[in-house]
């Protein structure tokens, strides 16, 4: 019988199993991966028979993943994203195709920085296939870790992370903005947050709302959130209502300006856009020319005042 390091190298299986964790049923990953149900489940039997101890349990009508199971998806995502780096170096090596890139981006760079990357690369690179897929940061670093993109654009508002295997290459910073209804005075300076104490606020993704409360916190106040969308057309229109207060980066302004709204440079608030790739350089030939793309076209966005 084969050891399980020795089962790791079986990627049919390996593929079985995360499809398997991100879809929550057999049934669901058999018609992701376009397999037979007993298939599907035929594969589980041998890697767990392989292991030597569960990777699922039953949960309702689905699976759930043990801690062995868990441990082994980790690893997997991994492997197949290697994998797929691989095979996408070998054949931009060997000039079997012009090349496909895939970028995973989060909606206001796709509607602001996307475009003209999209244009240069056409210009420049004409043979290569760009597809894009819209996605928050930590599910864009899942999809490049399992090699579902081969590109992510991210944000931190923070410190650089340090992610095993994966390379990020700061490309803008863009401020942050306090947006408040046009019509409202206000006493105290606008550009601080401190002014907004008090208020209701409206919050976007975990990450954003994450990074606000801890400003609010830093600016001696407790934020009280009362509504929450990632929507930042949504958002201005909740403000231009009168419902709230709330923070946006430069770039969904850019986007879409809601003329009922004032937007305030916030002191000492930014966020860092970064480019991501997984594995080491040299960088397959479509991948290195999307990311000379996007830092071609990137420059210096004309920012609100």
């Amino acid at each position: 019988m084969r050891s399980i390091v020795e089962s790791v190298l079986d990627l049919v299986r390996l593929r079985v199993l995360v499809a398997v964790a991100r879809e929550g049923s057999v049934t669901a990953a058999a018609d992701a991966l376009n397999y037979a149900q007993p298939s599907v489940s035929h594969h589980l039997a041998r890697l767990e028979a392989e292991a030597g101890l569960p990777l699922l349990q039953r949960a309702g009508r689905g699976v759930r993943l043990t801690e062995a199971g868990e441990l082994l998806v980790r690893r997997a995502e991994e492997i197949l994203g290697q994998v797929e780096s691989v095979r996408a170096e070998l054949a931009a090596h060997a000039g079997l195709h012009t090349g496909r890139v895939r970028l995973a981006a989060f909606p206001t760079a796709l509607a602001t920085l996307v475009p003209a990357a999209a244009a240069w690369l056409a210009d420049e690179h004409p043979g290569i296939d760009l597809a894009l897929t819209e996605a928050e940061p930590p599910e864009a670093l899942t999809a490049l870790r399992n090699g579902d993109a081969d590109v992510a654009l991210v944000f931190e508002h923070d410190r650089i992370p340090d992610l095993r295997n994966v390379r990020l290459v700061p490309l803008l910073e863009e401020p942050l903005y306090a947006v408040t209804p046009a019509s409202r005075e206000w006493t105290g300076p606008r550009a601080e947050l401190a002014t907004y104490a008090g208020e209701r606020w409206i919050a976007g993704c975990p990450r954003c709302r994450a990074h606000l409360v801890e400003a609010c916190e830093e600016a001696g106040f407790e934020p009280e959130i009362t509504f929450e969308t990632d929507d930042y057309v949504a958002v201005q229109a909740l403000v231009a209502a009168g419902l709230g207060v709330s923070t946006l980066p430069g770039l969904a302004l850019l986007a879409n300006r809601n003329a009922a709204v004032r937007a305030d440079r916030l002191t000492g608030h930014r966020r860092r856009v970064l480019v991501a790739t997984y594995g080491k350089p040299p960088l397959p030939r479509p991948v290195q020319a999307l990311t000379e793309a996007l830092a071609a076209t990137a420059g210096k966005p004309e920012w609100l005042p």
